[in-house]
């Protein structure tokens, strides 16, 4: 099979020729239709995330159809497409995985990162981590859904309540979980990088009912503010835009160090929290939500062969909406 094939760290990707991925036990053989281009496969290559197995794979927003099946394993057919996210297994039996926070299992293992992903025309996939994907997305649209939306959506959900919410960093996942909000009745506040009045527009287009430079504060407190950008200089910027009782969420798996700030302005029952992974219940219930909103992924579409040139896209922050290679 073809396959964008990451040696070593901070160093291109190489296409080449691979051998298919072996079915195991208890896996699904999975045919590549389109992954997502994830600002996390940026940290891999990147060096940020540090215990990639090598060579590697990239890529865990991954849309497909299944292929073949080991034996043993109920509820799925041939021919049927699914999406494989970040979280690609969990050992099931520790605290964690018994209480339904399977994301945060200590020898859980990620998909494109310690299990092969989505930039190669196969992938093997655990079955309990193959989300049947609504039939109203193609599959460029489905892919962000996978981890941008997916990691929005649980990010949303521990603002609780919050009627005002700032989402600062407007890329993949920003685009997305601003139309969430929007379908559940908040104000969206979007913050980009300062000057970026192209994404602020978009923005504004998408239902935000105010877009700024994350250099500037919001025309009103916010209730909650959600990170995506990995800037950790953005995190006493958002504690002092939200009210008494409100939270910042830090929605990345790597962030900048961030700077000393007075107790002050984390005061009055402001609360800072992290998102670490996803869980299949995040996955069923937003991909069950997506289709009644409904959500629209705005999409730029790449050749597998070009997965460099979208990753540097990327990181220039080229592209509004989501970046997807196409198989």
């Amino acid at each position: 099979m073809r396959a964008m094939v990451l040696d070593a760290p901070r160093e291109p990707l190489r296409e080449r020729r691979m051998p298919m991925p072996r079915l195991g036990h208890g896996q699904l053989l999975i045919r590549v239709r389109a992954c997502g281009v994830c600002r996390t496969d940026l940290h891999v290559c990147d060096g940020e995330l540090s215990e990639p197995k090598l060579p590697l794979i990239l890529g865990h927003q991954i849309v497909g159809t299944v292929e073949a099946i080991a034996d043993g394993i109920e509820g799925y057919t041939e021919g049927q497409r699914v999406g494989i996210p970040w979280l690609g297994r969990a050992c099931g039996d520790c605290r964690y995985c018994l209480s339904e926070r399977e994301n945060l299992c200590d020898r859980a293992e990620f998909t494109g990162y310690q299990i092969d992903g989505g930039y190669a025309e196969y992938a093997v996939a655990e079955p309990r981590f193959a989300l049947p994907l609504p039939g109203s997305f193609s599959d460029l649209q489905a892919a962000p859904l996978l981890c941008a939306g997916l990691i929005g959506y649980r990010a949303l959900s521990m603002t609780y309540d919050a009627e005002r919410v700032g989402l600062y960093g407007f890329g993949s996942a920003a685009h997305i979980v601003a139309q969430v909000a929007a379908f559940q009745g908040r104000k969206v506040f979007a913050f980009t990088r300062p000057g970026d009045l192209r994404n602020q527009e978009f923005a504004r287009k998408i239902g935000a009912v105010w877009a700024g430079g994350s250099d500037v504060a919001p025309p009103e407190t916010l209730d909650a503010a959600i990170i995506f950008a990995p800037a950790g200089t953005l995190v006493p910027r958002a504690l002092r835009a939200v009210g008494k009782g409100g939270v910042v969420v830090c929605a990345g798996i790597h962030m900048s160090d961030i700077p000393s700030f007075p107790y002050e302005a984390l005061w009055g029952e402001r609360s800072l929290r992290s998102v670490a992974n996803l869980t299949r219940r995040d996955g069923l219930e937003f991909l069950e939500l997506a289709p009644r909103i409904p959500v629209h992924t705005e999409v730029q579409s790449y050749p597998l062969a070009d997965a460099n040139r979208a990753l540097t896209d990327l990181r220039n922050g080229a592209v509004s909406g989501a970046l997807v290679l196409t198989i």
